[in-house]
């Protein structure tokens, strides 16, 4: 498995990710396509930082999408992270959290957030964060729609950590 940054021709991957995902509704792959737009428009802004999870063969298996929150020291948000349904269960998800991690470490980071929804679709991801040491910090009720929460995760992280 090799993570590298994401290249304009993952692209056309990335859309099939999130659609063969099932879990985003149209407008939410618009705009994850858009964020990656952007990392791929300026890397050396560091505002979207895109990463694929590669196999051997150079298959994608998942992506992570990250950034430095505005007008924060040290923040990062975690914007999108999908796996391919053919490599779920392997470890491709945490080995990108960690990678993200280690990113925003080596950029100053001290804390990571991560928003997802409340709904079931979500269940695997909600589970992904706490097993790699998210802790739920907020709830914001009816916030992406009736019945459909926003969680927050937060995790501190440090050099060494």
């Amino acid at each position: 498995m090799k993570i590298r940054p994401a290249e304009t021709h993952n692209r056309e991957e990335i859309s099939r990710l999130l659609r063969q995902a099932k879990t985003f509704n149209d407008h939410e792959i618009k705009v994850a396509l858009e964020v990656v737009d952007d990392a791929l428009r300026q890397p050396e802004k560091d505002d979207y930082c895109a990463f694929c999870a590669l196999e051997s063969d150079g298959t994608l298996a998942g992506y992570i999408c990250f950034g430095p929150i505005p007008m924060t020291e040290g923040c990062y948000d975690l914007y999108w992270i999908v796996v391919d349904n053919a490599f779920s269960r392997r470890g491709i998800g945490g080995k990108l959290l960690d990678f993200m991690e280690d990113f925003a470490i080596n950029k100053g980071a001290r804390c990571i957030y991560i928003d997802t929804s409340s709904t079931q679709p979500y269940l695997a991801a909600r589970g992904l964060y706490e097993k790699h040491g998210y802790r739920v910090v907020g709830l914001l009720e009816d916030f992406y729609r009736k019945g459909d929460h926003k969680v927050i995760f937060m995790k501190e992280v440090t050099a060494g950590a």
